[in-house]
């Protein structure tokens, strides 16, 4: 369906890649993946034209309709959220009015080659707008803003009300309802909760059709979706045959193969090389040198790819805490509204939390999840109930507000260094380190940060620290697959108390032993961990 052939790229002096190629079948499902700043947001704008080439040939029929998701929203105002997303399929929109003018002809005095000209060019047209599902672009507007979370009476609020996160769910419900050949999407579960991304999941898996090239933070969306990884990066594109669960074990082996393969080169030219010195002065042996000589000229070296570094950074143990950590006896928390009646979120919710578990807090949006952990942190007083913390805990507590209060003008290495300074100057280098901070990028400044960079630098700061209660709303928001693999090391192997909310369902399969539900206000505690939790309610297991 689109090809892209022996293509070069090249940002100021950094080469993204150099005579590559990678093709993008009908109906494939593929991910794209590679470190940050590899290339892949490029390949998206290459295809649809917003980058051009430094050299080579990307092929697409002219017909081929390509909807672009980036986390580039752009400005949205002057309609409703329904209006947003059916202004999208302008295109589609066109193709409807012609039937009607058509229609309209078709009812008027024509002679017989008029009306067989109409008749050839109307089948055409309503083809074409069969295709792009315009006989159902309303409906299918309405069912995509649902199944992203906005409800059907909000689907007539004006965009502008809508907070910045909304907004991307608007985003990519106009490029869903679109309904195109091809769906590039770059970060779509990103401002996601649960529920959504299973929509999502389910609605890629079973209404969509068209080829699918995707960009995700969440390791489960990206292995029950694609059938193919393309890596960007090191100056060239590789495709595998496989979801990313295969990916990584495929090319760990291709990896290996390629240091056996250098190793061997390497002890050949070792050879060769000898050979060409020991006998480069002796006459008897010119011809047998000058031949090595242009044989060793027109080997190709083998190069092997920069190795990621991992740092292991081990954490001290943290003071030990009485048995029972949290206690909680019905709890209610009612938050007041500027508008209206005040909003009961929880109530009558009682529990205990035991030293050393790790609980996942599940529930749909607005279920009062991160109410329920700010009344534990203490951020929050309880309209009724209490909440007791027991004997020797030290509480560590994260929240997307936690990135705020960072300090804009200091360096990563000052502000690990502030939080910690009982450790010594090599210990925090190893620490940020651990959290993918190397070399000089414990220099940037705060305010030089991206989300991910600052989430991954306050969890540094808190798992630096002799906390033995962790309470985590959300830490994996913003991170990339790898930081969200190298903060799942570091809680796996904390040896304290864990509460957490979280989309990531890897995540959550991966760390936690105990799952309290939050629904309709109150709170229903299962005794195993998150595969359990997953039976005992009888969820989807195909989506969750």
């Amino acid at each position: 369906m689109i090809h892209l052939t022996d293509i070069t790229k090249q940002h100021g002096n950094r080469v993204l890649f150099k005579h590559a190629s990678l093709q993008i079948p009908a109906g494939s499902r593929t991910g794209l993946v590679g470190p940050n700043g590899a290339g892949k947001s490029t390949i998206f704008r290459l295809i649809t034209g917003e980058e051009a080439l430094d050299n080579g040939d990307i092929t697409c029929n002219k017909k081929t309709v390509i909807g672009y998701f980036s986390q580039d929203v752009g400005d949205m105002t002057g309609r409703s959220a329904l209006e947003e997303v059916v202004a999208a399929s302008e295109a589609t929109v066109a193709l409807g009015e012609r039937l009607k003018k058509m229609e309209a002809r078709m009812c008027e005095p024509l002679d017989d080659d008029e009306m067989t000209t109409l008749l050839e060019q109307y089948g055409e047209v309503q083809q074409e707008f069969e295709h792009r599902g315009g006989y159902d672009l309303e409906s299918r507007a309405q069912a995509v803003l649902t199944g992203l979370g906005i409800a059907p009476q909000d689907h007539a609020r004006p965009v502008e009300q809508f907070s910045g996160g909304w907004k991307m769910r608007i985003a990519l419900a106009r490029i869903l309802t679109l309904n195109p050949d091809v769906l590039l999407l770059d970060e779509p579960t990103n401002h996601l909760d649960m529920e959504s991304i299973i929509w999502l999941e389910n609605w890629l898996m079973d209404d969509y059709t068209g080829a699918v090239v995707m960009t995700s933070h969440d390791r489960d969306f990206m292995n029950r979706l694609v059938s193919r990884i393309i890596e960007v990066g090191n100056g060239t594109i590789t495709t595998y045959s496989g979801n990313y669960d295969f990916y990584l074990t495929e090319r760990e082996i291709r990896r290996e193969q390629l240091l056996a393969s250098h190793r061997r080169q390497q002890e050949m030219l070792a050879k060769e090389e000898e050979f060409i010195s020991r006998f480069a002065a002796r006459a008897s042996h010119a011809a047998q040198v000058q031949s090595r000589v242009k044989k060793l000229e027109k080997i190709e070296r083998i190069e092997l790819p920069p190795e990621q570094k991992r740092i292991h950074f081990e954490f001290a143990e943290p003071p030990r805490s009485g048995d029972d950590v949290v206690t909680f006896n019905d709890l209610g928390k009612i938050w007041p509204q500027p508008e209206g009646e005040d909003k009961q979120v929880l109530s009558n919710v009682s529990g205990l939390v035991r030293r050393g578990e790790k609980i996942a807090v599940v529930g749909v949006n607005g279920a009062g999840k991160s109410t329920f952990l700010k009344l534990l942190h203490g951020d929050t007083e309880p309209t009724t109930g209490e909440v007791t913390i027991g004997a020797n805990v030290h509480t560590g507590y994260f929240s997307q507000h936690s990135m705020e209060l960072l300090d804009p003008n200091k360096t990563v290495f000052e502000t690990v260094q502030d939080a910690l300074p009982q450790l010594t100057f090599g210990v925090l280098r190893n620490l940020c380190a651990a959290f993918l901070f190397q070399g000089d990028d414990v220099d940037k400044r705060v305010d030089k940060l991206s989300g991910g960079e600052k989430s991954r630098l306050v969890l540094a700061t808190l798992l630096g620290r002799p906390l033995n209660l962790l309470i985590l709303d959300e830490p994996t928001n913003h991170l990339d697959i790898q930081s969200r693999e190298v903060l799942l090391e570091a809680l796996q192997g904390f040896q304290g108390t864990l509460l957490l909310v979280s989309h990531d369902r890897h995540f959550l399969r991966s760390l936690v032993n105990r799952v309290f539900e939050i629904r309709h206000g109150g709170m229903t505690a299962y005794e195993g961990d998150y595969e359990y939790y997953l039976d005992k309610t009888g969820h989807d297991h195909r989506a969750l």
